[in-house]
């Protein structure tokens, strides 16, 4: 039986069948209403019993499959490991829930907590799951677009939990996801939220406890001015963090270079 066993339904992959340390675990869970999947890398170790888990959040039109499958994030931070860059570290990619194009990581009024599902299940889903975490394992949080606006609004809400958050071309604020949103489809999403923060609101009611944290965007992204935006009211703030900006644009080649700097940073606060 799987130590701390909290979810009554869980499938994980059968290890003769996986490759580059890729997994995928499907959890039922009420937060959802249903099963969530999420991919995880697991590093080829077994001498250590609370590896850091790092949660990475998909953009619109995405799931649980992007960021192994797009970008390589998995081999690229199997890299850093065996260069010893990086500490050994769990990636936990979860599904947002599948809500039309993209749940925003928000709760939502027909009983869908897409929030909790991140902040509570697919931690413990991989505490319950992968026998080199525990309950001590250090936590982070980043992801990109969509992902970055839920990366950095949980990991501000909840610093509590998360050693320190990133995002990479976040949308800042809830109306931008008119720029990727369907007409008809944002309407719907914008009934059914229970709320609708933006990131800056959220770090400024939680300024005096705020874990590290960082973002950057392309400087040809379409999202870079709110991206400028939210730098200049963290300064104005007085609020630290770190923010790049970089050639890019709003794409997955933009995101595959520049994921590693996310793992590196968390690598500098895991201890």
């Amino acid at each position: 039986m799987p130590k701390n066993k909290r979810f009554f339904t869980t499938e994980i992959s059968d290890p003769a069948f996986e490759r580059d340390h890729l997994r995928f675990i499907t959890v039922r869970t009420k937060n959802l209403l249903g099963r969530g999947d999420i991919t995880v890398y697991v590093p080829a170790v077994n001498d250590i019993t609370d590896a850091p888990i790092v949660i990475l959040l998909h953009g619109v039109y995405g799931s649980a499959w992007c960021w192994p499958l797009k970008t390589g994030v998995h081999l690229i931070a199997d890299r850093l490991i065996r260069e010893k860059k990086m500490a050994p570290m769990i990636l936990a990619m979860p599904g947002d829930g599948m809500y039309k194009d993209g749940s925003a990581y928000l709760p939502h009024r027909d009983g869908c907590d897409y929030e909790k599902w991140i902040t509570e299940d697919v931690p413990d889903a991989i505490r319950q799951e992968i026998s080199i975490t525990s309950n001590t394992s250090p936590l982070f949080i980043t992801g990109l677009s969509m992902g970055g606006y839920g990366a950095l609004r949980i990991g501000a809400k909840y610093s509590n939990r998360f050693r320190a958050f990133s995002g990479l071309s976040s949308i800042t604020a809830f109306e931008q996801l008119a720029k990727f949103y369907e007409d008809g489809d944002l309407e719907a999403i914008r009934k059914n939220v229970t709320d609708q923060p933006a990131v800056a609101d959220t770090m400024l009611k939680n300024r005096h406890h705020l874990s590290p944290f960082m973002f950057d965007c392309g400087e040809s992204d379409l999202l870079i001015e709110e991206n400028r935006k939210l730098h200049a009211e963290l300064s104005a703030n007085q609020i630290p963090h770190q923010y790049n900006e970089y050639e890019g644009e709003h794409n997955w080649q933009y995101w595959q270079q520049h994921i590693a700097e996310h793992l590196l940073f968390f690598n500098t606060q895991v201890n």
